[in-house]
């Protein structure tokens, strides 16, 4: 591939071709951006406790060379933000969208009193190169990166000709994804160098489709203020064992009586996709709302599919519902034949 292709790794939306792009990332392997994401390095030595206390997930016991995915909450329990925490030994990394970083440094620095511990933004001094697909690991290694296996959100340092890298693998179950972090300056060799071991240029369009179709929720789109950590139905952010944190007695108090009313969940969509905002009903009423909705290309064409939340006592797979005009069906998540 010729080395002029390095420039084509950006915040671009595609590169010409989404379901080409899309296939790279659910049968082969694909390259993208990842300058999209800030990164918030944690120091002192009160960093640990103090990180523990204020997200959803548990700091305390994470070790070296892992991370975890987490809530931000407000004191009422609703969602501030989403973010991965890492432990990097001598200092714990934050990673988020760009989109939340003004408020999450701003909740953060509300909460700093007479703790020892330094916040800084270090985004203009990391940046990051994400590979995903079932061949990324093969990829990876041809371009010589001679990376371990790896659970879901743990990392390595390594060295790759003479260039610090951190390699993180992703927490997508359906597809394998890593991150490498290095120096801004370094994204456009690294890309270059995995696209000529055969990983294709991924746009936007193409990220966008593969997370709806694994049914994962965007923080601004799918997971919003409003919202309960329940209400996500994302597990993996929350930990019931790790004591007491911004918004804990919400989230116990909603565990304690068993569930809350509504639930995110997929849709098929018979029709036209329904735009972000449209109600869902049964017999006239509404019950629900889209949040997301794609047609993703499938080997016998496309699918079409959506993303929202619902009331639980209608959130039964295969139950027919109306969503902004068209036929809907509730689905389990993730829309495992995409990847198949």
């Amino acid at each position: 591939m010729p080395a002029a292709q390095s420039h084509l790794i950006g915040p671009k939306t595609d590169y010409g071709d989404v379901r080409a792009e899309f296939h790279a990332l659910v049968s082969g392997s694909g390259v993208y951006d990842l300058s999209s994401r800030a990164k918030i390095s944690l120091t002192g030595g009160d960093r640990t406790r103090w990180l523990n206390g204020m997200v959803t997930n548990n700091i305390r016991d994470l070790e070296p060379g892992r991370g975890v995915y987490a809530f931000l909450l407000n004191p009422q329990g609703h969602i501030l933000g989403d973010l991965y925490a890492y432990n990097r030994g001598e200092s714990l990394l934050v990673d988020t969208d760009q989109s939340q970083v003004e408020k999450i440094l701003a909740v953060f620095d509300k909460y700093i009193i007479m703790d020892d511990i330094e916040v800084a933004n270090v985004s203009e001094q990391l940046s990051a190169v994400g590979i995903a697909g079932p061949q990324s690991w093969e990829t990876l290694r041809a371009a010589g990166f001679e990376v371990p296996e790896l659970k879901p959100l743990q990392f390595v340092e390594m060295r790759w000709q003479q260039t610090g890298v951190t390699v993180v693998r992703g927490d997508n179950p359906q597809v394998a994804s890593f991150e490498l972090w290095l120096a801004p300056g370094e994204t456009g060799r690294v890309s270059e160098a995995l696209m000529k071991a055969g990983a294709k240029p991924v746009g936007n369009a193409a990220l966008g489709l593969l997370r709806i179709a694994a049914g994962i929720p965007t923080y601004g789109v799918d997971i919003r203020e409003r919202d309960l950590p329940q209400e996500t139905e994302q597990d993996r952010a929350l930990n019931f064992s790790k004591g007491c944190y911004v918004g804990q007695e919400i989230v116990e108090r909603i565990r304690s009586r068993g569930q809350v009313r509504r639930k995110f969940t997929g849709f098929e969509i018979d029709g036209q996709l329904p735009a972000a905002g449209s109600k869902i009903q049964v017999d006239g009423k509404d019950v629900g709302e889209i949040t997301s909705a794609a047609s993703v290309p499938v080997a016998y064409g496309e699918r079409r599919v959506a993303l929202g939340y619902i009331r639980r006592e209608v959130a039964t797979p295969a139950k027919q519902l109306n969503a902004g005009g068209s036929a809907a069906t509730v689905a389990n998540l993730p829309f495992v034949a995409m990847f198949k």
